[in-house]
Parts: structure tokens; sequence; C-alpha cells
């Protein structure tokens, strides 16, 4: 049987994280690194008591790809499956990848993810036809960006047939929360690159976004959560040009 490893971030996450992990209880090795949770994140892990989990505690320091590449160092098998927290991993899809992996020319794979929010799967909009490289080979590449991260696999790429199914945001409250953190990180990013912003970015590209999401991409066909989607998309855009704007007011030293 073709053997693989997934990889975990986590941060904060025990409502999430046995949900997760009970998709991937055949999986030979779930290594988890944690950005020191606060919360029973931990605790939870611990108590299912399966050998299959290895943790590691690693600071995050505001880069995803980072975090992700040192999930690279802690993984014994040669295949690697990024998951989140919030993920949930079906059993054709597991049966898929041992498929996939077994002899061929790829060096990684995309994987179609789907969004389920407040009881609907999100068909339309932003992440209708989301497919992310999530399945690679160690030392074919590695992520890239500090936030909005992303695998830059040096090869050739396949597509997964079975889908990876997403659970974000399951309260607006939290949807808020992501939002602040990730245009924070994101506007720190730009910042440091020396992107320049206008009055008429800030104005024009949230517009734009929710015109795009809702219209062009038929996010009105997923009803209210279809909306609601929109509108926070189109407030993170509009975030991230503010606090870089700010960003660019401070006085340098």
């Amino acid at each position: 049987m073709a053997k693989f490893s997934v990889v975990i971030l986590t941060k904060n996450e025990e409502t999430n994280i046995l949900d997760c992990l009970e998709t991937l209880d055949n999986i030979d090795e779930v290594v988890i690194i944690d950005d020191y949770s606060t919360d029973r994140t931990l605790d939870a892990v611990k108590s299912l008591k399966r050998k299959n989990i290895k943790i590691f505690q690693h600071a995050l320091d505001s880069d995803f790809s980072k975090q992700r590449n040192f999930g690279f160092s802690k993984i014994k098998n040669d295949w690697a499956f990024f998951v989140d927290a919030d993920e949930r991993v079906s059993k054709d899809l597991t049966s898929e990848i041992r498929e996939v992996i077994e002899g061929n020319q790829y060096s990684g794979f995309k994987v179609k993810r789907s969004d389920v929010m407040w009881g609907k799967k999100l068909k339309y909009g932003e992440t209708g036809n989301i497919k992310l490289a999530r399945l690679g080979l160690k030392g074919k590449g590695e992520w890239l960006n500090t936030v909005h991260e992303y695998w830059d696999i040096k090869g050739q790429i396949g597509v997964l047939k079975s889908e990876l199914i997403h659970y974000p945001h399951q309260t607006v409250q939290d949807f808020l929360s992501e939002i602040n953190l990730y245009t924070t990180l994101r506007a720190d990013e730009l910042f440091k690159k020396n992107v320049q912003v206008t009055l008429l970015a800030i104005i024009c590209y949230p517009a734009g976004k929710f015109l795009q999401n809702y219209f062009l991409k038929l996010g009105f066909m997923d009803g209210i959560p279809g909306f609601i989607v929109a509108v926070m998309m189109s407030f993170h855009s509009f975030l991230v040009r503010s606090k870089l704007w700010l960003l660019n007011q401070k006085p340098t030293k």
C-alpha cells in the first residue's frame, strides 16, 4: 500500500481538530505543526493516543510558508498532503491519493476544495472553482508567500478527481477575526515590497471584487451565504489596501 504523510498546521483549533483527524484515521503518518496553541488543541490530539500522529511546536512568526516548509522537514514519507484543521478528507480522496502516488510522472497534484458555510455547499463565487496544490513530493518545490501561500511545485502537476471539503468561518465573528488577521499579514507583506496604494485603489478594488464574485462568478446563485461571502471578500480587499496605506504613512526612521 502506497504511503504518504499528512501535514496539519494548528493554532487554537480545538473546535476543528478532532473532526479533521477522524477523517485521517488510516493514514500512515500525520504530522501536526502547532503554533503554541493556548486552548485545548493539543490535549484533544493527545487524547486520541494514536501512534501515527506526531506533534511539533513551532512558532508561525506571521509566515505560513515557512511553517508549511518546516512541516516538510518532519515527515518520513516521500509524499506530503497538506490539510488544514477545518478541512475533511473523504475515504474516496484517501484512496485516490494512494493510487496516484504509486508510480507516476507527476511531482504533485491539485485538489478541488469545496466550501461548506452555514450548512450550504458553495458552488459559485470566490470559492466555487478552487483547485489547490496540496499533494506533492518532498524536494520538488516549496511554499511561497507569507500569507495566501501557495506550493510552487517543480515538474508536472496533475488534478485529483475527489474533492476536499472545507468548513471555514462557521460564524460571522470567526470570519471577521480571520479577515482581520490575514489582511494585516498581507498589508505587511506588500509594505515590505514597497507597494503604494491610492484612494482610487482603496475604493475601486473592493467594489470590483464584489462585482466579480457576486455577478461574474455567479455568487448570487448561492443565495444569502453567497451574498455574505461576496461582501466579506470585498471587505477583505478594502482592509488590505487601507492597512497598507496606513503603514505607508508612518514616518521612516
